[in-house]
């Protein structure tokens, strides 16, 4: 069975006006599979916040207190600014900066552990993918980094072998800095050639276990496919993985304002989909996604793949439109929003 894991903190919380996540994608994901008829109340679970003690399974005591403070009186002191990279303008001091990465993270602390207990073979977390932060700070718009914690959760309370895939325009420096040199555990990532961070070379091996396919940018669903199916899962499937986590962010779509990728949702669905049918037990995490039209619809469709609905020719129905129409998008992509960004799933 698989699970949608949520809150209703990500409605209405933002990271300020200016910066790229001050937009809606969580809580329309959530909406719009609703409305589509995708998902019902034995299909989605409330999660709280994580508590420090178990952000600190990846994450130093002291920066995790440092957010618990700077959520508390919204300013933190100089020192510990610089030192944990807080309060500038990817990583700024927000009204929920600690509860809501919190949150997020502990959607993939408690699906990891369904994984290990098989109560579910996929589990879905949106708000999740954070894979740039670091064990004592911020970096890229991520504070708290959730695949980081879903990894060593898997590791640590299994003796199995863990795939973690990430299909983010962004290379995912905060994962392979602390988890490439571990045996039983295996990194693939596909991103932009030169994009930020501009780790995640072609020859870039890590400690030993990542696996870096850098795109030019430009680069397309045909380019996409013959990554993913001459590289990615032939070095996957001899690593015959027990657990997959898979960052599948959306940035990499054709009109993010975050990439110069050129991604279909469907070339990015059939992607996902390709990870999917192995039948290995799979935590699906969001990740970046900076057009909230493009990657609602994107993440909705992922959500449909893994309950068995097809997501490439569907249409949205009178209350997703509602929803969609609805949305803000304070980008000069946000002026003149077409039709099919509102009324239908799929790209073309």
């Amino acid at each position: 069975m698989a699970i949608f894991l949520g809150s209703d903190i990500f409605r209405g919380s933002g990271y300020g006006p200016g910066h790229p996540l001050n937009i809606p994608r969580v809580w329309p994901v959530i909406d719009i599979c609703r409305a589509q008829g995708w998902l019902n109340d034995s299909q989605f679970e409330m999660v709280p916040p994580a508590t420090a003690k178990e952000l600190e399974c990846f994450h130093t005591p002291e920066y995790i207190q440092a957010l618990i403070d700077a959520e508390k009186t919204q300013v933190l002191d100089e020192i510990r600014s610089k030192r944990h990279n807080i309060g500038n303008y990817s990583n700024p001091i927000y009204q929920e900066i600690y509860r809501r990465p919190a949150t997020a993270a502990k959607a993939s602390l408690q699906g990891a552990y369904y994984l290990i207990s098989g109560k579910h073979s996929r589990v879905f977390n949106p708000s999740g993918g954070t894979h740039h932060g670091f064990p004592d700070s911020a970096n890229g718009f991520c504070f708290v980094n959730d695949p980081a914690i879903a990894l060593t959760t898997l590791y640590h309370n299994t003796s199995k072998k863990i795939a973690y895939v990430d299909i983010d325009a962004h290379h995912p420096d905060g994962v392979q800095d602390n988890f490439s040199h571990l045996e039983r555990i295996i990194l693939f990532s596909v991103h932009e050639a030169d994009r930020w961070p501009r780790t995640g070379k072609k020859d870039d091996v890590g400690g030993g276990n990542a696996h870096n396919y850098p795109l030019q940018r430009g680069s397309n669903d045909k380019d996409l496919k013959e990554v993913i199916t001459n590289q990615v899962l032939p070095l996957l499937l001899a690593f015959n993985p027990d657990f997959i986590v898979l960052q599948a962010g959306s940035d990499g779509l054709e009109e993010d304002p975050q990439s110069g990728l050129c991604y279909s949702n469907q070339g990015y669905w059939k992607t996902v989909s390709a990870f999917l049918q192995l039948n290995i037990p799979i935590l699906v995490l969001g990740g970046g996604g900076y057009n909230p039209f493009t990657t609602a619809r994107a993440w909705a469709g992922v959500w449909g793949l893994m309950i068995g609905k097809s997501p490439y020719k569907t249409k949205c129905v009178a209350e997703s439109r509602a929803i969609l129409q609805s949305l803000s998008f304070p980008h000069r992509l946000g002026k003149n929003i077409p039709d099919r960004w509102i009324s239908r799933l799929y790209d073309g």
